[in-house]
């Protein structure tokens, strides 16, 4: 017996996709495995078939046609054909989690292309496919050109390899958040965007912040917040929440967070900085890369509630050497700050 690969147009009506199955099953092939990809043109069905030796390509062919398929693309497969397709697409995705680099080789792997290539500019051609090209916008900028002689591209084939390219993009975007800083008395923080798993880590930064650096944060209630409140903080619909780690420290604790919400074109801004690291430079580092984060992503200005007796606070926002126009409120006061929007190239 040998393993097969078989793609052929079947038209999308009832019992067509059994007249093909019975004329391959006449000449004592197995079907292991079937997809279809739903295309204008009618249902493109790919089978993996295990088919007696003496059945060759053209046998293969010939039992297609028979059962009313047509466009027919017969190819030898290897055992890691058994695979089924989200078993492949899963492994693709666990490698670019570990090398996002590695995008080219994995659609190659993917769509078994010819040929993958990447320019550093948006195409000239939108993104889409024909028969044998297919082109993908990378998220980063730039768009991947792949080409395959035989069979054609389908659209699902299409938004599999997207989807994947946006996922490197991800990763690589998370990577480049990812920083070791150096503050003032040379101590060394990691900074990067938080997750979920990192809300008992926020919960013990709330418990050993003072009272006074609780409601400074939040103007209001100075008690520890709801495992529940943080969960949304690193999760908001818009925005992100980076976290500052203490790479001295047994267990790396976070020992600062800044939360950026956003909301139309602008973003609110809020910083907790732990007692015994203020002072220090954490917080400067910190909206440095809050502000540069919020200029990647579109927004227009950020926005920051500050109580007027937080002196610590409003320092840090001099340091930046912008203009910040204020309004106040009483005891409150509301800083704007504008930004430089440099969005993200999309293709």
């Amino acid at each position: 017996m040998a393993l097969w690969r078989i793609r052929a147009t079947v038209d999308d009506r009832p019992g067509f996709l059994s007249v093909l199955t019975a004329s391959l099953a006449l000449r004592g092939v197995n079907i292991l495995s079937v997809q279809v990809h739903t295309t204008e043109a009618g249902a493109i069905d790919d089978f993996l078939v295990d088919a007696p030796d003496s059945v060759d390509e053209a046998e293969l062919t010939a039992a297609v046609e028979r059962g009313r398929g047509r466009r027919c693309w017969v190819q030898r497969s290897e055992a890691r054909g058994l695979a089924d397709p989200p078993t492949r697409v899963l492994g693709l995705a666990t490698r670019l989690v570990r090398d996002p680099e590695a995008s080219g080789e994995a659609l190659r792997v993917l769509l078994g292309a010819d040929e993958v290539s990447w320019r550093p500019a948006p195409s000239v051609d939108r993104p889409g496919l024909d028969d044998h090209r297919m082109r993908l916008a990378d998220p980063t900028g730039g768009t991947f050109t792949l080409r395959r002689a035989a069979p054609s591209f389908t659209p699902a084939e299409y938004a599999r390899a997207q989807a994947l390219v946006e996922l490197a993009a991800t990763v690589a975007r998370r990577a480049e958040d990812q920083v070791t800083v150096v503050v003032a008395d040379g101590a060394e923080v990691r900074v990067r965007p938080a997750g979920v798993d990192d809300v008992p880590a926020l919960v013990d930064l709330h418990e050993r912040s003072s009272e006074r650096s609780r409601q400074r944060r939040y103007l209001g209630g100075c008690g520890v917040p709801a495992p529940s409140r943080l969960r949304r903080l690193v999760e908001p619909e818009r925005g992100v929440t980076l976290v500052a780690l203490d790479l001295d420290a047994p267990g790396e604790p976070v020992v600062a967070m800044a939360n950026l919400l956003g909301e139309g074109d602008e973003a609110e801004v809020a910083l907790l900085v732990r007692d015994d690291w203020q002072r220090r430079g954490i917080g400067t580092a910190l909206l440095r890369r809050v502000v540069r984060r919020a200029e990647r992503d579109g927004y227009a200005a950020l926005v920051l509630h500050v109580q007027a007796e937080n002196v610590p606070m409003l320092k840090t926002l001099r340091r930046l050497g912008r203009p910040t126009p204020v309004d106040r409120d009483g005891p409150l006061l509301t800083v704007t700050l504008p930004l430089t929007v440099t969005p993200a190239i999309t293709g």
